[in-house]
């Protein structure tokens, strides 16, 4: 991984803006925080051009959703397309409703999207119009393995193809991919998925790494995908030396995203290049 991607951030301090959903927003502005970055929530559809136009990035999840709030994505994402910001789409639980796929839909169509970041059920809905999502999470049976990881990539770059988007999988394996080149991120931890946030504090994450790496969205986009999985075996290796649970683990993993360096990123990473 490029020091030269952190280092960015860390001069830059880019300010990003989230309409993203209440059971989160107060982890994934947290987030933002610890790895130097800066966060506005804002969702009301009379401010969120205005404020998409101080802002350096635009995040869009659409984990809560009602019909004014999408009004207000759309809004701020044609904002953020207007002034070559980039756009992050986490679309939490597509596949779940009809509405949640018809909003999807109508995301990708009118707004262009820098980075798509999603478990591999929400990203199978976007790219093949499947509905395995349990919920909010990954079906199990859909999750990424060495064993089907070739399907994943072929259908991954092709939606990338379609979108013009960097495509993020998480899960036990990551993906991050455009239509040439892709990282196999194996970092990361199983218990991340026992805390609510840990994909949206992500999409934050990945927001201000592109924000301040423009020219290097899909490195910027793997840097941080990395950074949260090498930060998810550090919360775990803590929260068994302190003997305690769940709760604790939010909070180390945030203190790990915080004390990251480069050079602890390096030597814990677990990556292949494609």
């Amino acid at each position: 991984m490029n020091k030269e991607i952190k280092e960015n951030v860390e001069q830059q301090h880019p300010l990003i803006h989230c309409i993203t959903n209440y059971v989160t927003v107060n982890d994934v502005a947290n987030m933002i925080l610890a790895i130097d970055g800066s966060p506005i929530m804002a969702d009301e559809i009379k401010e969120v051009t205005e404020i998409t136009s101080i802002t350096n990035a635009l995040v869009i999840n659409i984990g809560t959703l009602n019909q004014t709030k999408v009004e207000s994505m759309i809004a701020a994402g044609k904002k953020a397309n207007e002034l070559h910001h980039p756009v992050i789409l986490d679309p939490v639980g597509a596949g779940a409703s009809t509405y949640r796929n018809e909003v999807t839909e109508r995301l990708l169509k009118e707004i262009q999207f820098t980075v798509i970041k999603g478990n591999i059920s929400e990203i199978k809905c976007i790219a093949q119009k499947t509905n395995t999502t349990a919920g909010v999470d990954a079906n199990d049976a859909d999750l990424v393995n060495e064993a089907n990881i070739d399907e994943v990539l072929a259908f991954a770059k092709k939606l990338s193809q379609q979108t013009g988007a960097v495509i993020a999988i998480t899960g036990p394996i990551d993906v991050v991919c455009d239509t040439e080149h892709s990282y196999l991120i194996k970092n990361g931890h199983p218990i991340m998925s026992r805390i609510t946030g840990t994909g949206c504090m992500l999409a934050g994450v990945i927001a201000v790494y592109v924000a301040a790496n423009p020219k290097q969205r899909l490195e910027a986009t793997a840097y941080a995908v990395t950074m949260m999985g090498v930060a998810g075996e550090s919360a775990y290796d803590k929260m068994c030396q302190q003997k305690v649970g769940t709760s604790s683990y939010r909070t180390y993993l945030i203190d790990a995203m915080s004390m990251m360096s480069h050079e602890t990123l390096n030597g814990g990473m677990k990556v292949e290049i494609q």
